[in-house]
């Protein structure tokens, strides 16, 4: 899923659920992915809570599958601990037969162990009333990029929603305005922005100086930039990789905005929402973050305020996290599970993501909500790509890349000693992993 802040960004604080184990007995029907009444049931944990927008759009559609197939959904809204609950409930032959969750949760809690059935057979079925096949309106792009599993596919979510990151701002605020007529097209024209901001006395960026995820995207999409894949890069076990000149330049871009005076004054001893609150509150220019901040700061920020979103200059493609549907491969009832996956994916149930939880969908016929105009613009692209190419998290992120970036990112120690200290630890690292 990525590293631990972005975890709790993304999902919300985990509110502890309990989990009804108990499988209901039942006869699945195969086949079509809807149509005549089968009956029968299927049990579904959610990641979500019961009272957030994404359940109340998934239960409409569960009554609605009843409804027409006759098929029970019997749900629990478990909220995020499910991703640790559901490996517990595999091992003692309990588990469910559909969960939700981001692809990397479902990769570490299953698909990493061989145990998250591949959905490939899903991607050919029908959806309901719209003769068009799954696979047809969820672009393969996303699917690219969850991680392949052990059976070496990475069709094992079928994904609701996407998101993504990037440098969000006003596009009403009139210094902004004055200051990038135009997105900038090369690092140097962006720092141009920066300096015109701070002239007129609004800094440029807003940060929440403990987050070394967002505040490290300017340095993911600046590598990107220069053709260097950062799960590449931290996965030398020598070192070298950080030798390389191109290394050299994105982390030298990152430094200006430090050494610059581009970033909120006093960002290094705050925590989160505070720099949030201070960029909703129109006292800097951009803020770096997912794609779900515009529905964090929906009741903080002024009526005339509107979203634009750009990715650093020079990268090449957006980032995305897509979040959907699993089925465990010791699943009772997978065939429903299937059909409801398949059902879900109708426009009409589908759009519930955009039109009431303000996020995007992968099916590109249901347009984003307006604040997410850009988001999904940048998510149009041929190819998407995983933010840190998927290496946020785990050991290497903690022991190596965490402090060593936030030294960086606050400026206690230079962008040729941020290199040097990743290199060193990157080598020790290796050496003790093997």
């Amino acid at each position: 899923m990525g590293s631990s802040s972005r975890t709790t960004r993304v999902l919300g604080i985990a509110t502890a659920a309990t989990l009804a184990l108990g499988l209901t007995a039942c006869s699945s029907s195969g086949g079509s992915s809807g149509g005549a009444k089968a009956g029968g049931s299927f049990t579904y944990w959610s990641m979500w809570r019961s009272d957030e927008p994404q359940a109340k759009v998934l239960q409409q559609a569960i009554t609605d599958f009843t409804k027409q197939t006759g098929i029970k959904v019997n749900v629990t809204w478990a909220g995020r601990n499910v991703s640790k609950q559901i490996g517990p409930a595999i091992a003692a032959n309990k588990a469910p037969d559909l969960w939700d969750n981001a692809s990397g949760t479902v990769y570490g809690a299953t698909a990493s162990e061989g145990q998250a059935a591949d959905l490939s057979s899903v991607l050919n079925m029908t959806i309901p009333g719209e003769n068009v096949t799954v696979g047809s309106v969820i672009p393969a792009k996303y699917l690219a990029t969850q991680t392949k599993d052990s059976d070496g596919t990475s069709n094992y979510v079928i994904p609701y929603e996407v998101t993504s990151a990037g440098m969000f701002y006003n596009t009403a605020d009139p210094a902004m305005q004055a200051a990038m007529p135009s997105a900038p097209t090369t690092w140097s024209q962006f720092i141009g922005v920066c300096a015109a901001l701070k002239a007129k006395g609004e800094p440029c960026i807003a940060s929440e100086g403990e987050d070394s995820w967002t505040n490290g995207l300017y340095l993911d999409y600046e590598l990107d930039a220069q053709g260097i894949d950062f799960a590449k890069l931290t996965a030398d076990k020598t070192g070298a990789a950080w030798d390389d000149p191109k290394v050299a330049t994105a982390v030298d871009n990152v430094e200006q905005l430090i050494t610059g005076g581009y970033i909120v004054p006093t960002y290094t001893g705050t925590k989160y929402p505070a720099q949030e609150t201070n960029w909703a509150g129109g006292k800097a220019g951009f803020y770096m973050d997912g794609s779900y901040v515009t529905s964090e700061v929906a009741k903080e920020i002024s009526s005339s305020w509107k979203f634009g979103m750009i990715l650093p200059p020079g990268a090449t493609q957006a980032d995305v996290t897509t979040f959907g549907f699993a089925v465990p491969k010791r699943a009772k009832n997978p065939t429903a599970a299937e059909q409801f996956i398949a059902f879900f994916m109708q426009k009409k149930e589908l759009s519930g993501i955009s039109t009431v939880a303000d996020n995007i969908t992968p099916r590109a016929d249901i347009p984003a909500p307006a604040e997410l105009g850009d988001v999904q613009k940048a998510l149009a692209a041929p190819t998407l790509r995983v933010d840190f190419g998927g290496a946020d998290s785990g050991d290497y992120y903690n022991k190596v890349y965490n402090q060593n970036f936030l030294d960086f990112w606050h400026g206690k120690i230079n962008a040729a000693q941020f290199i040097a200290a990743m290199k060193s630890g990157q080598i020790s690292f290796w050496k003790t992993e093997g």
